[in-house]
């Protein structure tokens, strides 16, 4: 598993005008994902799939879904400004599903969020269910720590 967390309170203390969160959390994990595929030599394609932002379009059709598809395609294309290396990733692709198509993958990945967020804010609080889902989250190619698979910002 890869994750990112956005801390929105400090991005925006820390930033004039800081990115949109949701977009940076796309970049950051899109690069530890290519990172990850190429470690395992998989050139396949990936489909990223996107909950869909705006309840009242078609999937994929309304202003925030279109907005984070053409970062998407900035971030593959590997022409986003804050790439740390400007590589393309061409394997991948986006789909953006609603809500109401209750998937089983947009399910987990909100099962998966809560705790990770709950770490991230309560640190000393609690948490059993990431106590099982920190041993999910990829170390990296030398068997790091969680934090190389998990990318708190800023």
């Amino acid at each position: 598993m890869i994750a990112a967390v956005i801390r929105k309170d400090a991005l925006k203390r820390r930033y004039t005008n800081p990115e949109n969160p949701y977009q940076l959390a796309l970049l950051f994990c899109l690069e530890k994902a290519n990172e990850f595929l190429r470690f395992h030599d998989d050139r396949g394609e990936c489909h990223v799939v996107c909950e869909s932002r705006s309840p009242r379009e078609k999937p994929g059709r309304g202003k925030e879904d279109l907005e984070l598809e053409v970062e998407f395609r900035r971030i593959v294309a590997g022409q986003h400004f804050l790439q740390s290396s400007g590589v393309a990733m061409p394997d991948f692709e986006i789909n953006f599903v609603s809500k109401q198509a209750n998937s089983a993958g947009l399910q987990l990945a909100d099962l998966i969020a809560r705790p990770i967020g709950l770490r991230i804010l309560r640190p000393t609080q609690p948490n059993r269910a990431f106590e099982i889902i920190q041993r999910k989250i990829w170390r990296g190619p030398e068997n790091n720590s969680m934090w190389y698979g998990l990318k708190v910002f800023p």
